[in-house]
């Protein structure tokens, strides 16, 4: 297939962090790509009409969707983008976006048939986790950089 007939998934993350903790999730292990590891919650670009929020709208759809939490409001902070095939063989942008969890939020596995539990962990504790995909110890890293200069609830 020529680069030009490629198509590709674009695919929206957010790493969500409470004072030194990271949300992570738990794939369900049924799942095709990456199942039973932990990552940040996410998901694939799925609205059809133009707009020019896409990736914040998909990050906090998939917020809300996986995890049970509004970050309607919330600052989002671009953190990294990446380009991987996935485990079936699709070609995959990755967008990675990084922000504060809302003061009050309780999040819980919301999607029971993607996510099957959540951890609550440092990045020291992520990244001594020994079988961590290094993609979300990466995820965790840039998103960390991303909100180096951003306070709580600025």
């Amino acid at each position: 297939m020529s680069a030009a007939a490629l198509s590709y998934v674009v695919n929206v993350c957010v790493a969500l962090r409470r004072a030194d903790r990271w949300l992570l999730i738990v794939r369900h292990p049924d799942l095709g790509h990456a199942g039973g590891t932990l990552s940040v919650p996410g998901g694939k670009v799925e609205d059809a009409r133009p707009r020019d929020d896409v990736l914040e709208a998909t990050a906090r759809r998939e917020a809300a969707e996986e995890v049970g939490v509004d970050l309607d409001g919330v600052p989002l902070r671009y953190a990294e983008s990446t380009f991987f095939v996935s485990d079936e063989g699709t070609p995959v942008v990755n967008v990675v976006f990084a922000a504060h969890l809302p003061d009050g939020a309780e999040p819980y596995a919301a999607a029971p048939a993607e996510v099957s539990g959540l951890r609550w962990l440092t990045r020291e504790e992520l990244e001594a986790e020994a079988d961590c995909p290094s993609w979300t110890v990466r995820n965790i890293r840039s998103a960390a950089a991303a909100l180096v200069m951003d306070p709580p609830n600025s």
